[in-house]
């Protein structure tokens, strides 16, 4: 009797050394499909493409209209005889930084402000296709091009170096390069800065990818961003440049009122909350 139960414990304990292990389920994360769609689509490179097409048909509407700014609220002075200038967003607008989001896709990871400046640093952002070309077509109209980023001081030589690796024209001699907390004013809204740059120049167009690059209604309800938006909606393909990012911005937060101390789980509540159905019949 001993010796069956030897036997049987010897098979049942080989059985389960040859047995595969069991597969560990694939991390659930928010993004996997859009940093899929930035990184691996056509879809996306052609949307970039487009935008930036029209950016460069624009910019040379712009040059022989005096009267044309794409920064109303703050363009408060006589601008008309201004040097001209653009103004564009860096993160999703004309770099990308989706392995940074593939990190948190993959691996279940939080964004954190260290593990962000370390991404700066690397140096291993992407350009967006077609921001380089439209970007030096500007450059070569003797438009002025500035970068209003809410990247950090702290991020600015990083940032400044791998743009130059990628090559966007930065300016050697001028600041253009203008950062969150730069400036006592300069917050993550970025009216101030736009404000800032309008002093002195006839802004022609503004690109970004979040609604915050345009106005700083963006971090509205989501009823308040939607009457801006109404308001606003004429700019863009004018002088108003999109950028499609449907991997993060205040779209994402406004469900949740821009809380990020709410949990994982309430935030994704939350949005859910949101959608509108079809009911199924």
């Amino acid at each position: 009797m001993r010796y069956q139960h030897s036997l049987l414990a010897a098979f049942a304990l080989s059985a389960c050394l040859a047995a595969p292990a069991l597969a560990q389920p694939a991390p659930q994360n928010d993004m996997l499909n859009a940093v899929l769609w930035t990184q691996k689509s056509v879809e996306f490179k052609g949307n970039a493409l487009t935008a930036f097409t029209l950016a460069k048909l624009r910019l040379d509407e712009a040059l022989h209209d005096t009267g044309w700014t794409a920064a109303p609220v703050e363009q408060t002075n006589a601008y008309h005889n201004l040097p001209p200038a653009i103004i564009a967003d860096v993160d999703e607008t004309l770099m990308d930084n989706s392995p940074y989001q593939a990190w948190q896709a993959v691996g279940n990871n939080e964004f954190d402000p260290k593990s962000w400046t370390a991404f700066v640093n690397s140096g291993t952002s992407l350009a967006i296709p077609g921001a380089v070309e439209f970007l030096k077509y500007a450059e070569s109209k003797g438009v002025k091009i500035f970068y209003v980023t809410n990247r950090t001081a702290e991020e600015e030589p990083g940032t400044r170096k791998n743009m130059a690796a990628l090559g966007f024209p930065v300016d050697p001699v001028i600041d253009t390069v203008l950062t969150s907390r730069e400036k006592p004013d300069w917050t993550s809204a970025k009216s101030t800065r736009r404000a800032y740059i309008a002093k002195d120049y006839r802004v022609l167009l503004l690109l970004g990818d979040n609604y915050g690059d345009f106005t700083d209604d963006y971090r509205g309800t989501e009823e308040q961003r939607m009457a801006s938006y109404e308001a606003n909606k004429w700019h863009f393909g004018k002088d108003w440049i999109m950028i499609a990012n449907p991997q993060y911005g205040s779209f994402e937060s406004a469900p949740f009122k821009h809380d990020f101390k709410m949990s994982e789980d309430d935030r994704r509540k939350a949005k859910r909350a949101t959608l509108k159905p079809w009911n199924g019949k």
